[in-house]
């Protein structure tokens, strides 16, 4: 049975805060577990701060700032929240499916199991014993 998607509207929720209904449940594990997992903790911490930051950078710009000081600022606030998302992503994620009804640590579990197939899988393609 295929996971069902949310629509646009609700997936714009989602990557603000916003709870989904229960019948996106398997959709939220596997968004929290697939191997872009990371890229997508990412994108939604910096979809989070880009109305703010836009809204500074045209603010900063338009009052009589400098666009260059503006860009850098912009820039250099886009760094921060990356390494605030990434390195409390783990912990997030996590969280994340407790709300859903998952019990804690199930999302790092499903990515440990998944990470153990895709190296046994390694090992038995590359790593065999060489020929006498």
């Amino acid at each position: 049975m295929p996971v069902k998607r949310p629509n646009p509207g609700w997936w714009l929720y989602y990557q603000f805060g916003g709870r989904l209904p229960e019948r996106y449940r398997e959709w939220v594990l596997r968004d929290a577990t697939c191997k872009s997992w990371v890229l997508r903790v990412l994108i939604r911490g910096l979809l989070q701060i880009a109305p703010l930051g836009a809204a500074l950078f045209v603010g900063f710009g338009v009052l009589g700032g400098s666009w260059p000081i503006a860009g850098g600022a912009l820039l250099l606030g886009v760094l921060v929240v990356a390494r605030i998302v990434l390195t409390s992503a783990v912990d997030n994620v996590d969280a994340r499916l407790v709300r859903y009804g998952y019990p804690p640590g199930h999302g790092s579990a499903v990515r440990r199991q998944r990470d153990a197939h895709a190296a046994e899988r390694y090992r038995a393609v590359w790593r065999q014993a060489p020929p006498d």
